[in-house]
């Protein structure tokens, strides 16, 4: 059941409550369908989301799971939800089809949409294009997993605006119909295999933001990564590829410090990479995505380039706290696997002091070895995987276990020199200690403020 003309006569049961789940809910609500909610929060700890669901009039339990969960035609899943939960894998046995709030929230998107899924970068290049639709004068949504979902959006959408969503893995398990006009894949490292059997799951739920794209529809993807590459050079959608290596197979490249990208089988200046907004190869690579992407769907060149030439990044992505007594403090706290860390640490060339840790997802730090031997004074660790980690860097580094944030933000400032940078690139997910990446990074910067 995936189309939404059955939705007036469903029975929906949505498991999470968080943002997402209470979106979706309200959006499921207002097209005619009973809803159900179930979360394991306990119920005292459940106010606003309670307050919330009573203003939607909606059905819900907290503090646990019951079998009326299992009373639906279908069941919507929060991200939050891992897929080989228990609860999940029982409504699969028993028939019940599982969707992801972005599948839902597709059914009813009158806008084109543009979603950009990796496993580095999705963040920047989804605010980037936004930015660039935005800037062009189009109406715009941008959501996801960026922090809004599209449940609360769709209903304003129409043929001529365009929704631009951040998709993670997660979401993209539980797709069906989701059908990306311009679908990008920024690249796939190692990630979140505490919640997959193995990598190749992990490419493949990547690999699904693909799946419904027909010949009409546009796939912008790196062409420098070798498993993005292989697998989609078979793809029935047209074929958008972008690298800074290989400008023969590419739509969108860098060469001799310039960016161009193909019009009508030739090379057109786009921007001077130096006069890009955002520094770094890594923020190279969005950028081509984004120009790809924007311009796919019509977007001029000049507004293409001058918005990426102003734009400045995201916040909690190498952001810039604050400069004291010569010692640059620098929140990454988005930094949530090992790739993302060192995409980091290749951006400065000055000493870096190392603020790291937090709930390991089954994290090989090996790619991190040489360039903390080589670039990090010291290594501030924090968190559930703090012990593994220093016994992996404790012979290529200085190693200082914290016991909160607090602490390490003091500890980094007393092994910080004039001309050092203090960054937050955890690697690992917060919460183990945190709501999520958003507090850690707020919480860091309010401590550097501090200082």
């Amino acid at each position: 059941m995936s189309k939404p003309d059955k939705i007036k006569s469903a029975r929906v049961s949505v498991l999470g409550a968080a943002r997402s789940g209470i979106a979706v809910a309200r959006l499921l609500r207002s097209k005619g369908a009973s809803v159900f909610v179930s979360d394991k929060k306990p119920r005292e700890q459940a106010g606003q989301q309670i307050q919330q669901l009573d203003e939607i009039g909606v059905q819900y339990e907290f503090g646990s799971h019951s079998d009326r969960l299992f009373d639906a035609d279908f069941i919507v899943v929060s991200p939050g939800v891992p897929s080989n939960l228990n609860l999940v894998q029982h409504a699969i046995k028993v028939g019940l089809n599982i969707y992801s709030e972005v599948e839902v929230a597709s059914w009813f998107c009158k806008a084109p949409i543009v979603a950009i899924t990796g496993s580095n970068g999705k963040t920047t290049t989804t605010t980037l294009i936004g930015r660039i639709f935005e800037n062009s004068g189009r109406k715009t949504v941008v959501a996801g997993n960026i922090g809004f979902p599209i449940s609360d959006y769709v209903s304003g959408t129409d043929e001529d605006a365009v929704a631009v969503l951040e998709v993670s893995s997660f979401q993209l398990d539980h797709v069906d119909t989701f059908k990306p006009k311009a679908a990008v894949l920024l690249n796939i490292t190692p990630d979140h295999l505490d919640r997959y059997e193995n990598y190749q799951a992990y490419m493949n739920a990547k690999f699904r933001i693909f799946m419904n794209q027909t010949a009409g529809d546009i796939a912008v993807y790196n062409h420098d990564d070798d498993a993005v590459d292989k697998y989609c050079r078979d793809l029935k959608s047209t074929l958008m590829p972008f690298s800074v290596k290989d400008e023969a197979s590419s739509t969108g490249f860098a060469r001799d410090g310039k960016v161009y990208l193909m019009e009508k089988g030739q090379p057109v200046h786009l921007i001077d990479t130096k006069e890009i907004g955002i520094p770094g190869v890594h923020n190279l690579y969005n950028s081509l995505a984004s120009a790809l992407a924007a311009r796919a769907l019509g977007v001029k060149m000049e507004v293409i380039a001058e918005t990426l030439h102003e734009f400045r990044g995201v916040e909690h992505r190498l952001e810039l706290v604050r400069q004291l007594n010569g010692v640059k403090y620098i929140n990454d706290s988005k930094a949530t696997n090992v790739d993302a860390v060192w995409y980091a640490l290749g951006s400065y060339d000055s000493p870096i002091v190392l603020i790291a840790g937090g709930k390991d997802k089954g994290n090989d730090y090996s790619p991190l070895f040489e360039p903390v031997r080589k670039k990090v004074r010291a290594m501030i660790l924090i968190g559930a995987a703090a012990p593994k980690m220093q016994k992996e860097f404790s012979d290529k580094t200085k190693c200082i276990m914290a016991t909160s944030m607090e602490d390490a933000v003091a500890k980094a400032s007393i092994e910080a020199r004039k001309g050092d940078v203090v960054l937050l690139s955890p690697a690992c997910a917060s919460f183990d200690m945190f709501q999520d990446y958003e507090h850690r990074g707020r919480e860091f910067k309010r401590l550097v403020m501090e200082l």
